[in-house]
């Protein structure tokens, strides 16, 4: 099986005077498609506000910049918006079905990327959006005969309510316009800054890991995925690991630059490439993975299709080849006693995070 794995930047699917919206096509990158995932961007200006709508797919939304977003999300069933306040690094599930609006209250622009998993979605690897209002929305692809009927207004009503909104997707809302305040009660629970939060691995000169699941973020178990954040100092590198649950892993570089390498099945190197910001790549199950930051460092942000992940590593106190008995180990590397013991000792010694050589 051959899987083209290199890196894609997003393609502008929408531009307007509110914002822009960037996609990663499964047409261009057909990864995206075999694997059932998918990711998205949204810019918006001051002022802009993304329309209510709903999609086909679980994802989550990381904010990248920005400091006054606002988000409204309404779940199936729910009698009452959620309206939730969004700064930089901020994560935000968004389960498919659930309306949400966006919205930037600040005066500098509000960047989001999404991704997600497509498994239920209409095109693979793609999320599909229904917008509620404007001019693609549910509103106006119904006649006036049925609005009337349904929302028990005339025919007039019906079709002011029907066309009066003539913009599509995001737009930029009047200067002085009142916009729902962010309730901080609810954005406690709903949204969770993974900048801010204590990483689970830091190594000096190398840099930090932070994983966030379920466990530590309950509202993550309504999309079934998780994520990491991974800050790699300058020529510092994540060393090798895989998926061992079979879970998919989506990367997007937010900042810097590297090389990345993927090795897969018998043993072919699937990858090996610079990245940089602004990237997205797929990491198939079960391949492993490592980079390294060129001098600038590298920062990245990846989606896990599971809940719980499990990551089998190759250095640190639970790597695999510590476990192994010292005569499994030498056989299998076909090696002296002398340099499996070598080979054990740096291993023992060994973190996820390696700094730069000196």
């Amino acid at each position: 099986m051959e899987l083209n794995l290199a890196p894609k930047f997003a393609q502008k699917i929408f531009e307007g005077e509110g914002g822009t919206y960037y996609s990663w096509s499964s047409a261009e990158y057909e990864l995206l498609k075999e694997a059932k995932v998918g990711g998205g961007r949204f810019v918006l200006q001051p002022r802009g506000f993304a329309l209510p709508h709903y999609s086909d797919s679980n994802k989550i939304g990381y904010v990248l910049q920005g400091s006054c977003g606002v988000v409204g999300m309404v779940s199936p069933k729910a009698s009452q918006e959620v309206v939730l306040r969004l700064k930089k690094g901020d994560i935000i599930p968004v389960p498919s079905g659930a309306v949400s609006w966006w919205y930037n209250d600040g005066d500098s622009e509000l960047i989001i990327v999404f991704l997600g998993e497509t498994s239920k979605a209409y095109v693979p690897g793609e999320f599909t959006y229904f917008l509620l209002t404007g001019t693609q929305g549910i509103l106006g692809g119904f006649s006036t005969e049925f609005n009337s009927r349904a929302y028990d207004i005339n025919n007039e009503e019906a079709k002011k309510l029907a066309k009066s909104q003539s913009g599509v997707l995001i737009i930029k809302l009047p200067e002085g316009q009142k916009m729902p305040h962010p309730c901080e009660n609810s954005t406690e629970k709903l949204v969770f800054n993974i900048d801010a939060a204590l990483p689970d691995i830091h190594v000096q000169n190398a840099g930090l890991l932070t994983a966030l699941t379920a466990k530590k973020f309950p509202f993550l178990g309504e999309v079934g995925l998780s994520a990491t954040l991974v800050r790699l100092d300058a020529n510092a590198m994540s060393s090798p690991m895989y998926a061992a649950d079979s879970s998919v892993q989506v990367i997007y570089v937010a900042k810097g630059s590297g090389r990345i390498q993927v090795v897969g099945i018998n043993g072919e190197r699937a990858l090996d490439t610079k990245v940089k910001a602004g990237h997205l790549f797929v990491v198939p199950r079960f391949f492993v993975a490592s980079a390294i930051a060129d001098g600038e460092g590298m920062e990245y942000f990846s989606m896990i299709t599971t809940t719980q992940p499990v990551f089998g590593e190759f250095t640190g106190k639970t790597s695999v080849w510590g476990a192994l008995s010292p005569q499994v180990l030498q056989a299998s590397l076909n090696v002296a006693p002398e340099f499996e013991q070598l080979f054990r000792a740096k291993i023992k010694k060994s973190t996820i995070l390696v700094p730069p050589q000196n």
